[in-house]
């Protein structure tokens, strides 16, 4: 082999290797569902579509508690995480707000697409400012990625509810979680974090 064609070769590895490392990560396969059995480190779960699933724990793992709370608790600063869909008016009215403790703030800052109805979508944001009208609060969030606000309407009969410190103690027959996994080459599932539902709530995110 040529030294021009050895040189060729060596460079060709080079630029695939560089694209392996930078290929982004799988996107999660997101969970809703109640737990149906507690293993050694994996959780079997009944999906919200019917499926029945298998979730291997990663160590460490991370157990979030989800716990209903007034939106009077909301104050500006809050970071929060609101599922929204678009009304025919063309505004966002939240179908959920979640809370994070201050140790989360930034947590997957952004406006981006949700699964939680068809075309709703997910906001993680710092909440600026806070007004009150017929149809119920008006949250005006503000994140990195953006230079514009966007203002959400909280219905008043939208869950809310606020994210702590859990442990694993909540992962237990019966409760209903939240998990973003990663799912593997073999399809198998995986989570360093879950958020359980407390005193029977279903996480609504």
């Amino acid at each position: 082999m040529s030294i021009h064609r050895i040189v060729i070769v060596a460079l060709a590895a080079l630029f695939a290797t560089s694209a392996l490392a930078q290929a982004p990560p799988a996107p999660p396969v997101r969970v809703h569902g109640q737990i149906e059995a507690v293993g050694d480190k994996q959780l079997t779960v009944k999906s919200r579509d019917g499926a029945t699933l298998k979730i291997a724990l990663n160590d460490p793992l991370t157990v979030t508690a989800v716990s209903k709370i007034d939106i009077a608790e909301i104050k500006p600063n809050s970071f929060v995480g609101i599922s929204s869909v678009k009304g025919t008016d063309g505004r966002h009215y939240a179908l959920e707000v979640h809370v994070f403790p201050e140790a989360s703030r930034g947590s997957n800052e952004g406006h981006y697409p949700w699964d939680l109805k068809p075309d709703s979508m997910m906001t993680n944001a710092t909440v600026a400012t806070i007004a009150t009208e017929a149809k119920g609060r008006v949250l005006t969030l503000k994140y990195k990625q953006s230079d514009q606000p966007i203002e959400i309407t909280v219905p008043l009969d939208a869950p809310i509810v606020a994210f702590a410190p859990g442990t694993p103690d909540l992962l237990k027959v019966g409760h209903h979680i939240f998990s973003g996994t990663q799912k593997a080459a073999d399809g198998t599932l995986s989570a360093g974090r879950v958020a359980v539902g407390v005193g029977g709530l279903v996480p609504p995110m």
